[in-house]
């Protein structure tokens, strides 16, 4: 096992500031992967959402939205239990620059017209939390202490 990788992952010197930014961030995110997946919180489900982003050309549709919220949801509970948060975190942010650039970009910064600044801000945070790591008060920090 190569412990000085598994080390890298998941250990961080972020301290609490991590803690701050990942449980909202995380707890927004899988909230959003579960309108896609499962229809709650007024989602449309992955028949929904698939047929929707097959009207947007993102194709296969269905796949698309099994990835998308797979990606929101499971990536939002990691970066809440601070769980391999680097990983998640990567995932997270490029899931979101996919929804700025497919879906949000043509309507602007504001959300008011379904701009992409929401997107951005996950992306931003999800990024800080890649470069990061997980913080003091996390599963990764009880892990990194047992790959030292």
């Amino acid at each position: 096992m190569n412990t000085q990788l598994i080390n890298r992952v998941l250990s961080s010197k972020a301290g609490l500031a991590a803690l701050i930014l990942r449980v909202p961030v995380g707890l927004i995110l899988a909230a959003h992967g579960s309108q896609k997946l499962f229809a709650w919180f007024g989602g449309y489900g992955l028949e929904g959402t698939g047929q929707w982003m097959a009207s947007i050309g993102l194709e296969p549709g269905y796949l698309m939205a099994l990835l998308a919220g797979s990606a929101e949801f499971f990536g939002g509970l990691a970066l809440v239990l601070g769980f391999l948060t680097r990983p998640a975190a990567v995932v997270t942010a490029f899931t979101m620059l996919v929804a700025m650039f497919s879906v949000h970009i043509s309507n602007g910064l504001f959300m008011a017209n379904n701009g992409y600044e929401y997107a951005l801000t996950l992306a931003v945070v999800a990024a800080a939390l890649a470069v990061q790591g997980a913080g003091s008060l996390s599963v990764d920090g009880v892990l990194a202490k047992r790959f030292r």
